[in-house]
């Protein structure tokens, strides 16, 4: 539900903070005193289109924050997730307007998209009045909310996820054939080219191991004399490891007369035998890579030079051709199997299809029976708001050709409203004041399924007053019981049933020299002479003060 609304410098609000409370909340005030304003300031919050000429004048920016108690598993807070952002029970929607038409939008003072703040908004909060399409000129709105009033939510998503089975079963099923076909039409070429892939058995990185191994033998050739001339001096005949030997085992046997005089003389020796030994040991490894067989430098040379050949011919780089013959392979197996696969994929593309069009069938049945008691909730709400010779029916069209994630089913409310008259779309048929009335009953339907937890109502009550509106009061009154309502109204049948009364009035300041608008709670007494003053008009008599005495008093029986 919405906790609080705070605006700041928005048209002709400087600073206004607004507690709001379960139940239903009447917005009232004399027209032009700022309801528009207000509604366009929280829509601005929800995501709604951003204008520079919602900036207070003289400011350079404007600002409008909604905080909102939700409970856990919201669709609000998957919405959250989905884009990375903390769910903390409290969610703080924020919009700021700056003066040269840029936005920016937050939740919970996280920098987002405006998109992802629409999204969070519109499950947050619906905005219904005489005017406002935004809930039913889209027939999917209309399934989902039958879906809803039905509770065929999870019925549904069986059907999305055999609907996903089904296009992937489909999709490989094309695929197979598309591969059978392109294989089909280059039998022998793949044929051949397999063979010939497969006899060269080309490796990842093989070209590179080859080549470095042929340059290492090429230079090796080269300085293989140089090698054995200084091994030789380092470890062969000529090799001063020998002598040195003796000299140190001499020295060891005078130095237990004199150790401080001979000590580091054998240590340094003793370190220059050790280096000797450990060169002689590289030139030794050096020499052997360096001896190599002369047929086997020929044997990389004519591997390299067909794998080199063969990448020319697949055009592809060497490392390339490995993919290139498994692909190839692959596309024989293709054709020496691609039958007896093409059946098996054939069968489990037909039984995903039967076990969709069977749950898509069954959810048709489901949503046609739904529709009729749909049709009857609806109906019986009429009377009362004065569409007694109206009648609101739930079309539901089935068309297997056309099946989708939800079934074969388009869904659209449709109303007759005088008997005898064409029915139609409600959207197309329905007037402005009637179309409000149809949206109430609706909702008063749908209350508790299918339904965001915060209602804003504006002005639908328009055009209608005595009975009608004390209907639409009651209706409010019991749709508040489920949810949270908000209602701007001229209506004083509408207002004497809020659980919370705000006052919307515009008060001049700088001697007149410019004006603001101001939202007030008002407490007993001064609900009596607001709804006085919405019965009497200018001059509040005591008549209407008594009549506005005898609506609080039968709200509340």
């Amino acid at each position: 539900m919405l906790a609080r609304l705070s605006i700041r410098d928005i048209v002709l609000i400087e600073r206004l903070d607004i507690e709001f409370a379960t139940g239903l909340a009447v917005l009232t005030g004399e027209t032009g005193a700022g309801k528009s304003i207000l509604l366009d300031a929280f829509a601005l919050a929800l995501g709604g289109r951003g204008d520079a000429g919602l900036v207070r004048h003289g400011a350079e920016q404007g600002q409008v924050t909604a905080v909102f108690d939700i409970p856990k598993n919201h669709p609000a807070a998957k919405i959250l997730a989905e884009n990375g952002l903390e769910d903390t029970g409290e969610m703080i929607l924020r919009r700021v307007q700056l003066a040269d038409g840029r936005t920016r939008a937050f939740i919970n003072d996280q920098a987002i998209s405006v998109q992802t703040l629409k999204a969070v908004g519109a499950a947050l909060v619906e905005i219904h009045g005489q005017h406002d399409e935004r809930a039913l000129v889209d027939a999917a709105t209309h399934r989902r909310l039958l879906d809803a009033f039905a509770g065929l939510e999870k019925d549904v998503s069986a059907v999305e996820a055999l609907w996903d089975a089904r296009r992937t079963a489909n999709t490989a099923l094309d695929e197979h054939r598309a591969g059978m076909e392109r294989a089909a039409r280059e039998a022998d070429y793949l044929r051949h080219a397999s063979d010939e892939l497969k006899q060269l058995a080309p490796k990842d990185g093989e070209e590179t191991s080859l080549a470095s191994r042929r340059t290492t033998m090429m230079q090796g050739e080269k300085i293989a004399s140089d090698l054995r001339e200084a091994q030789e001096a380092v470890g062969g005949h000529h090799s001063p490891v020998a002598s040195l030997s003796a000299a140190v085992r001499r020295l060891e046997r005078r130095g237990v007369n004199a150790p401080a005089l001979v000590e580091p003389a054998v240590r340094a020796i003793d370190i220059a035998i050790n280096a000797l030994e450990e060169a002689d040991q590289h030139l030794q490894a050096a020499l052997a890579a360096t001896d190599f067989d002369p047929s086997e430098l020929e044997r990389i040379e004519e591997r390299l030079f067909a794998l080199r050949a063969a990448s020319r011919k697949y055009s592809t780089p060497v490392d390339g051709l490995a993919a290139v013959a498994a692909r190839y392979a692959a596309d024989v197996v293709l054709i020496d199997a691609g039958a007896s696969r093409l059946k098996k994929l054939e069968q489990a593309a037909i039984e995903a299809d039967a076990r969709y069009a069977a749950a898509a069938k069954k959810l048709s049945m489901t949503r046609q029976k739904s529709a009729e008691k749909l049709n009857k909730a609806v109906n019986a709400e009429l009377a009362p708001l004065k569409l007694e010779r109206a009648k609101f029916m739930t079309q539901v069209q089935t068309d297997e050709a056309t099946p989708g994630p939800q079934g074969f089913d388009r869904v659209e409310f449709w109303v007759q409203t005088n008997p005898g008259t064409k029915p139609g779309p409600m959207m197309k048929v329905a007037s402005g004041g009637e179309l409000s009335r149809f949206l109430l009953a609706l909702k008063v339907v749908l209350s508790d399924r299918g339904s965001a937890p915060t209602l804003v109502f504006d002005e639908i009550d328009t055009g209608v007053g005595g009975a009608v509106a004390d209907a639409i009061g009651g209706r409010l009154a019991r749709l508040a019981g489920k949810v949270q309502v908000m209602a701007v109204t001229h209506a004083p049948q509408v207002a004497a049933r809020a659980d919370q009364h705000l006052l919307i009035s515009k008060d001049a300041l700088d001697k007149g020299k410019r004006v603001a608008t101001r939202v007030n709670a008002l407490a007993a007494d001064h609900r009596r002479e607001e709804i006085a003053r919405m019965l009497a008009g200018a001059e509040i008599t005591a008549e209407a003060r008594a009549a506005a005495d005898r609506l609080l008093k039968a709200a509340t029986a």
